[in-house]
């Protein structure tokens, strides 16, 4: 048995594991070809899962626009909602409850305009319509524009 040990020194056992490692690098090479080539479509679902952010299977739908009617009745619901449990709160403190249609009315009633903002657009509009007479260009109707800048502050 020793004899055996001494014909194969550690110079063949040197020569040996280059080749091993050729050979294991080889075959590893093979596998992974062969595993892309049989499912291509399992690479690509690689780091996909439910909590991905790359793909939604089930999107949201987007939100409504904003100021638009769907927007204006999910703000009433949210509202109504806030108003019912309110009036829940006073009901436990022994509190009279108050209208929730006429406090929502109340709340979401349009904001009247400052008098004094709304002197300083007609001024910024009546300034535009002169820079726009020299420019040669039409000039715009004062109290419509003065609406519309005032709707553009606060819708």
């Amino acid at each position: 048995m020793l004899e055996a040990a001494a014909i194969v020194g550690p110079a063949a056992i040197q020569d040996a594991f280059g080749i091993v490692i050729f050979a294991v690098v080889a075959i590893a090479v093979l596998v992974a070809v062969v595993s892309l080539l049989a499912s291509p479509k399992l690479y690509d679902q690689i780091g996909r899962g439910n909590l991905s952010l790359r793909d939604e299977r089930d999107p949201q739908p987007p939100p409504p626009p904003p100021g638009g009617a769907a927007d204006a009745r999910e703000r009433d619901d949210e509202i109504r909602q806030l108003l019912a449990a309110r009036n829940e709160r006073r009901r436990r403190r022994g509190k009279a409850e108050v209208d929730v249609e006429d406090e929502l009315r109340r709340l979401t009633a349009a904001a009247a305009v400052d008098e004094g903002l709304q002197d300083e657009v007609r001024q910024l509009v009546i300034a535009r319509n002169e820079r726009r007479r020299r420019a040669g260009k039409e000039a715009l109707d004062v109290e419509a524009e003065v609406e519309r800048q005032l709707r553009e502050i606060d819708p």
